[in-house]
């Protein structure tokens, strides 16, 4: 299926359904004067940030099908003016946030019962795994302390009910992946830290959401 907005150049090109291989690939392509031209580099669409910086925005990094694949989430917290503060969502599952601000209240000390939180995954990109966990909730802290986050910084990892950070599959692809994009610093749980390494990355492990909130 080719997925698109219709303020946006790009198609994506989905697989929904093949009996005899993987349905999860995922190509990104451009409508250009002579048709559709496969995009090589599809992180670098979805890393078009503004030139200053702005509290509740961070990079993370997915993985589509085979390939990492580096997407800018942005939240924006905001005192509520109705009864019943709105969660609202763009790209991600809203009952998963609603899951994931419990957690943050819980174990990271943060009460965001009284606000609105909006959630948005940039460039119309659908994200389904929970390795966006991480980042969504250190977005929304930058959002609600309105305190940027280093232009430079990478976050993916799971988030469980008790806290803790769950590790998830290829960890060491996708810090390649950001290294190769220039990104210099990365929280991430610390079972996918590698052993080795990343040359010129700044690696953080962390175990806990507390120890991701003091990191930042």
């Amino acid at each position: 299926m080719l997925e698109s907005t219709g303020d946006s150049r790009f198609r994506t090109l989905r697989g929904i359904k093949n009996r005899f291989g993987a349905v999860n690939e995922l190509g990104v392509f451009a409508m250009m004067e002579t048709g559709l031209k496969e995009v090589k580099n599809p992180s670098a669409i979805f890393l078009s940030r503004g030139k200053e910086l702005a509290a509740g925005s961070l990079v993370m990094v997915v993985w589509e099908g085979t390939r990492p694949l580096l997407v800018e989430i942005q939240a924006l917290v905001d005192e509520s003016q109705l009864g019943h503060p709105r969660r609202v969502t763009v790209g991600l599952d809203q009952n998963r946030l609603a899951m994931l601000l419990a957690v943050l209240h819980r174990h990271g000390g943060l009460h965001c019962g009284d606000q609105d939180v909006f959630v948005n995954v940039v460039g119309g990109v659908k994200v389904l795994e929970t390795s966006a966990d991480l980042a969504l909730l250190l977005s929304v802290v930058s959002s609600f302390r309105d305190r940027p986050l280093p232009r430079d910084l990478i976050a993916f990892g799971e988030v469980g009910l008790s806290g803790e950070i769950r590790p998830v599959p290829n960890g060491q692809e996708r810090l390649q992946e950001a290294a190769k994009h220039g990104f210099k610093r990365a929280i991430v749980p610390k079972a996918n830290v590698p052993k080795g390494g990343i040359q010129g990355m700044v690696i953080v492990g962390i175990d806990k959401l507390s120890e991701a909130l003091a990191t930042i």
